[in-house]
């Protein structure tokens, strides 16, 4: 038999191995190719040259992708040659010379590589306009994509899968030459390392580890507290190691001896559960470890970025608020163009006009008490003072007497890395000194970016105002006038009257270090121009990590399938055994859906944990809402998941009807 012939029956005999590692691999390719081909798509960068890093994210994203391909498929690489050991031994004994099996092998992986890398490229460049359409749909840029074919892009995945080719080829050959013929028809049924008993240093171990997590849980949760705020690089490694530490721990000590114990008190009375489930897991889990800790940071990693880009590009509006709390902010005389266009084009608007007082107060008199002891919130701040009428015109209901207060616009940002509280404080007009009782801190934005600086505002009594304008400074805001249009039609075309009437740009006086006065500009874009701009700067970066995060779930619930076919394998004869004593196909079940649940669920879950953590710790820095981007991307990690469990047992089931 000629060797392509041997090949070609190989590849057929083993085709049940290969379809869920071929699939991957054309999954991978079309991700690949279609990242690059976006590149090269003109119309794609040009409409989203907007957001200042299209072609840089993207190109990012296919190095990373290549990282995550490669590293999944040196791992299914080895547990298929693991699961050939015994064909490849008895190629031997017919006499073939590992040198001619090495080829066989070869060319093998040859044809199933030029396979995927030929199916990728046609579905990448099929899906790459699909690709292109929802990138564009993220930015909001309404533009006809057309199809794009580039040979560069066609050479550049060629070239690098054709890098892992040969990588994958120095794997195989050094597992092949490096191994006896014995070894070979054994190494299929040899499980992962076993651990019979459980010793009093492994019971202490298991137990460091899941300190070691809780404690990595409890560092994240003071991250930006008193007391490691200077100190946030190390303390970042810190829990890093930590909590890597602990999930590896856990793995290899924690989880065999807590079922050891569930099995000590089952007196011998092992039910099919038991013995399917439990002590499988429990014996294996020492060989397991390494990779089941991978998976469970490659998990929490990938889930903690998706979320926090989820974060930053849903918080795009509540960050173009405040910026422009309504939808046009104008200051002192400038736009006075602007609002006689609205007025010639009758589109129909609201204006509401704040004084403003610049002053000075110190953030210690106000900070939290279990903060005031750090020296970094020992600094006078900037704030603008608003009174009391003019805030009523969009805030009515407040109260306010002789020298009380309230700040507003206090966000998520300021208000987690430096909590304040009500109390007295004194502030700054000039050379005068004001008394102020802050009575409440409030969320309510309401004075635009330019003045407050994406900071609060102050409002205080008319009569305490009355006092503070006496100070005024030509080098400072003195008015702000806020537009809602009353009819959100008119929003395009008040966009454009906005643009060509100059509003956007604010000329003020400026004093500087001899306290001359000299005259600058300022941009301010309008809400909708914030909100867009926002979108345009994340939007490159929520594409590009939702779909590294699938990249990463494709893999590492690839790799836990594999695993799974191998352990079903291996267990068939113990299936044969149960079913010949007259256990049902059912009975035998329950013991899989217990392993399936738990080999699949609890890297999961506490790669669930593990992001949920990372996220809660510094999550405000990216946005103003936390709760739907963490729902929404765990709940798709964990369908995923859930289909890759499903596709375990598929496979199970079918072991198990035909070892009878």
């Amino acid at each position: 038999m000629k060797l392509n012939q041997l090949v070609f029956k190989s590849m057929l005999k083993n085709i049940k191995h290969y379809y869920l590692y071929f699939f991957a691999l054309i999954f991978s390719v079309t991700l690949y190719f279609s990242f690059v081909t976006l590149q090269y798509n003109e119309s794609v960068m040009q409409t989203a040259a907007n957001s200042g890093s299209a072609a840089a994210g993207l190109k990012a994203a296919t190095y990373i992708l290549y990282f995550i391909v490669l590293l999944f498929v040196l791992y299914a690489n080895h547990l298929f040659m693991k699961r050939r050991s015994k064909e490849i031994g008895l190629y031997q004994l017919i006499g073939m010379t590992k040198g001619l099996i090495i080829r066989l092998i070869a060319l093998e992986n040859i044809v199933l590589f030029v396979g995927a890398v030929i199916v990728g490229m046609l579905f990448g460049f099929l899906s790459s306009r699909i690709f292109a359409m929802l990138l564009l749909k993220i930015l909001e840029q309404d533009t006809v994509v057309a199809m794009s074919f580039s040979m560069e892009a066609v050479k550049q995945t060629v070239l690098l899968f054709a890098i892992l080719l040969a990588i994958i080829l120095v794997q195989m050959a050094f597992m092949i030459r490096r191994v006896s013929l014995l070894s070979l028809f054994t190494a299929s049924k040899q499980a992962d390392e076993r651990v019979k008993r459980v010793s009093p240093l492994q019971m202490m171990m298991g137990a460091i580890g899941i300190g070691l997590i809780s404690y990595g849980y409890y560092a994240s949760t003071q991250l930006f507290s008193e007391d490691s705020a200077n100190q946030l690089f190390l303390n970042m490694m810190i829990i890093l190691a930590t909590t890597i530490g602990g999930t590896f721990f856990v793995f290899r000590f924690s989880i065999a001896f807590v079922l050891n114990l569930m099995r000590m008190k089952k007196n011998g009375h092992l039910s099919p559960v038991d013995v399917l489930a439990l002590t499988p897991i429990m014996h294996r889990m020492k060989g397991n470890a390494k990779s089941l800790t991978l998976i469970t940071i490659l998990t929490a990693v990938s889930l903690a970025i998706s979320i926090l880009s989820y974060i930053s590009y849903y918080s795009a509006g509540e960050k173009a608020f405040s910026d422009s709390p309504t939808d046009y902010t104008l200051y002192d005389d400038n736009g006075k163009e602007f609002l006689a266009a609205l007025d010639a084009e009758e589109i129909d608007y609201d204006a509401v006009d704040l004084r403003l007082q610049k002053m000075e107060f110190s953030l210690e008199e106000l900070v939290a008490e279990h903060m005031k002891n750090n020296d970094m919130w020992n600094m006078d701040m900037e704030i603008h003072a608003v009174p009391l009428s003019d805030y009523a015109k969009r805030y009515p209901g407040l109260k306010l007497k002789g020298n009380e207060a309230i700040i507003t616009g206090y966000n998520n940002l300021l208000s987690e890395m430096l909590p304040l509280e009500p109390g007295n404080v004194t502030m700054k007009a000039g050379d005068q000194s004001y008394p102020v009782e802050v009575m409440k801190i409030k969320d309510e934005y309401l004075i635009g970016g330019i003045v407050a600086g994406n900071g609060p505002a102050l409002v205080v009594s008319d009569a305490l105002f009355e006092q503070l304008v006496q100070h005024k400074d030509m080098s400072v805001w003195h008015k702000q006038t806020s537009l809602s249009l009353n009819d959100r039609g008119d929003l395009a075309h008040a966009e454009t009257l906005y643009k060509e009437t100059g509003a956007n740009h604010n000329e003020f006086y400026k004093a500087d270090e001899k306290g001359e006065l000299h005259l600058n500009t300022r941009d301010q874009s309008s809400l909708e121009g914030s909100r867009t701009n926002y979108i345009g700067m994340m939007g490159v970066t929520i594409f590009t990590t939702a779909f590294l995060g699938l990249a990463f779930l494709v893999a590492t619930g690839s790799i836990l399938y594999f695993k799974q076919m191998t352990e079903a394998e291996e267990e068939r004869e113990a299936y044969t055994i149960l079913r010949k004593v007259g256990f049902t196909q059912q009975e035998i079940l329950r013991g899989v859906y217990m392993k399936q649940a738990f080999n699949f669920g609890l890297p999961l879950a506490i790669g669930l944990l593990h992001s949920y953590f990372a996220v809660k710790s510094g999550w405000f820095l990216f946005g103003s809402e936390l709760v739907r981007p963490l729902l929404i991307t765990m709940g798709l990690y964990i369908v995923l998941y859930i289909i890759f469990a499903l596709l375990s047992i598929s496979y199970y089931k079918k072991v198990i009807k035909e070892s009878l």
